[in-house]
């Protein structure tokens, strides 16, 4: 169960790893524009739009990493005096109860919406913006796919806390 865990993890961690450079890219973009506007007297839509774009794939395919590194926020009422085995089963709980059912629930009602932007190429979301709505609405499954796999692993490694 440690390897299927190690595997799970890893597809997180290439993502994260791959993802995590669009935080510069989105500075550098942000820049420019800046530059451009206030110095040439220039704006462009898409521009602005691929800033939007960089931000939404950051944080939607950098959340399954996020998970893995253990870095979103936590409630630390129960947490933080438990023992190991006691954060190990409120740890369970949580992926069995609540992240695990709120992410099916959200990739089962977010399809339709997504199969439609695919249907019909959705566009661009302002005039002379990224005709690519569909690609930005597909983030939605991946986001979900991403944390199911890591919260997976993280289950399956509580789970090997608590048996042994």
């Amino acid at each position: 169960m440690e390897r299927l865990a190690n595997h799970l993890d890893s597809v997180n961690r290439t993502v994260g790893i791959t993802v995590r450079w669009l935080a510069i890219a989105m500075v550098l973009v942000q820049f420019g524009i800046v530059v451009l506007r206030y110095v040439y007297g220039v704006s462009s839509i898409a521009l602005n739009e691929s800033v939007l774009y960089m931000h939404a794939t950051l944080f939607m395919l950098g959340a399954g990493y996020t998970l893995l590194v253990d870095g979103h926020v936590r409630v630390d009422i129960f947490q933080a005096k438990a023992s190991d085995r006691g954060k190990a089963r409120i740890d369970v709980f949580g992926h069995v109860f609540l992240l695990i059912p709120s992410i099916l629930a959200l990739l089962y009602w977010s399809f339709p919406s997504v199969r439609n932007a695919w249907a019909i190429y959705e566009g661009a979301i302002s005039v002379g913006g990224i005709p690519a709505v569909f690609l930005l609405k597909t983030l939605i499954p991946a986001f979900c796919i991403l944390l199911i796999i890591q919260s997976l692993a993280c289950l399956m490694r509580n789970l090997l806390r608590l048996t042994a």
